[in-house]
């Protein structure tokens, strides 16, 4: 057990600092509107470490002008605390709070036992909203233990639309000048990521670096108890250095001297829980097909190299492609649409799939630069070969810079620079 003065002076602290967080202007986020305030089910918001989970949660509850009361348990001085200490902090947070029907809980998965707690909340008609890092810890367990009691939202860092907002750049005039300026914002945007606090500070290598740091052993190693972390800790910079990268088990085992394919694969899964990677499975009408050749993505661009000892070069196709993977799945999952990629026997590959059930509803080609003749039509025929296997024809290949509608064997694609699709309404 913690000792209740311990509890006393965490929470106050952390009231103390929501304080001062209400003079911070803060952007508000599309994903704001996925969090269901009147539900009586627990809201949950995950996604990887400073993505700005607490931030959207404390924006969405301070403009509704609700009573509400925060807990973050994130902090050293809370190691060790049971869930027969929650009790405990529900007294004190009525005590700094006052009477509230909101609880805003922060990272309570550290807590062994915390969903009885929760359970226990709900049950009395409380309004819960929970932040968390760990995708196979919230959707495992709140999915045995919350059944039925719960809405996940998931939470990637800033989209290029919420990069505007937070530099107040110009996301709709057609002039020439905020044009310009909105691709002078993407170019930095596609170098620099969307991790929020990044607007802010100098050391960007050492921000990324830390957070990785924090990811691979607080979330992962010391969760999964990693006996080679040394092996793993390679893996999972070698990922981030390539990505996209379609996954060979095999293959990385023998590169990186792994002792098996199988712990590969289970090394890999820990980093998609815990959203440094992004999985895309390959399109395929059968679904055994569709669980081999797996591609993974960064979740963000500025893990890919802004890293110390990255030594992953720039380049920016790959990174313009991340960025619209990580787009798309903002867009698609709120509306239970799945995405995959397509390549066939011959090579030809389609970037994106969208898919609603089992139909193609759009194909997403992306090509930082297509003035290269040989480019140009690599970039098209895989398209095209894609747009012929799964039957749709609602083709959009996305630039750096270029406008342009190619009609190719009776099918029309639309050629839209990144910088205004981010922006798109969708």
């Amino acid at each position: 057990m913690i000792d209740k003065r311990i509890i006393e002076q965490v929470l106050a602290e952390q009231y103390e600092e929501l304080k001062k967080l209400a003079k911070v202007p803060l952007v508000s986020r599309p994903e704001e509107e996925l969090v269901d305030l009147n539900s009586t089910m627990a809201q949950v918001v995950i996604g990887v470490r400073r993505s700005g989970k607490s931030t959207l949660c404390y924006s969405l509850l301070k403009n509704k002008n609700l009573k509400f009361a925060y807990a973050n348990f994130d902090d050293e001085r809370v190691i060790g605390m049971a869930a027969t200490d929650l009790n405990t902090v529900l007294e004190v947070l009525y005590v700094i709070y006052g009477d509230f029907e909101y609880l805003f809980l922060d990272e309570v998965q550290n807590i062994n036992g915390w969903h009885l707690f929760v359970n226990r909340l709900l049950r009395s008609r409380m309004h819960i909203l929970i932040t968390g890092s760990n995708a196979k810890l919230l959707s495992g367990e709140l999915a045995t233990h919350l059944t039925g009691r719960h809405d996940e939202i998931k939470l990637y860092p800033f989209s290029f639309r919420d990069y505007c907002v937070a530099t107040d750049t110009d996301r709709n005039s057609p002039t020439t000048r905020n044009v310009a300026f909105r691709r002078a914002a993407f170019d930095n945007y596609i170098k620099q990521g969307g991790f929020p606090e990044l607007l802010h500070r100098k050391d960007k290598t050492g921000y990324i670096t830390t957070l990785v740091e924090n990811v691979l052993k607080r979330d992962i190693e010391q969760r999964h108890k990693i006996r080679y972390v040394h092996a793993f800790e390679r893996l999972a910079h070698h990922l981030l250095n390539v990505a996209p990268y379609v996954v060979v088990e095999k293959d990385l085992a023998t590169e990186l001297e792994i002792k098996s394919s199988h712990t590969v694969g289970n090394y890999i899964d820990y980093l998609k829980e815990a959203y440094l990677l992004v999985g895309l499975q390959k399109y395929s009408q059968k679904s055994r097909q569709r669980i081999y050749d797996e591609k993974v993505y960064a979740v963000d661009v500025a893990l890919m190299d802004v890293r110390a000892d990255a030594f992953a070069g720039e380049n920016l196709g790959w990174r313009l492609e991340t960025i619209v993977f990580i787009e798309l799945m903002r867009r698609t999952r709120p509306k239970e649409q799945d995405i995959f990629y397509y390549k066939n026997d011959k090579g030809l590959e389609t970037d994106f799939v969208v898919c609603k059930g089992n139909k193609a509803v759009a194909l997403y080609q992306v090509c930082y630069d297509m003035s290269s003749e040989k480019t140009r039509n690599r970039e098209i025929n895989g398209l095209l070969a894609g747009s012929k296997a799964t039957r749709c024809d609602n083709l959009y290949i996305i630039t750096d810079f270029q406008y342009e509608t190619i009609t190719k064997e009776g099918r029309t694609i639309h050629v839209i620079p990144a910088y205004e699709w981010t922006l798109q309404d969708c």
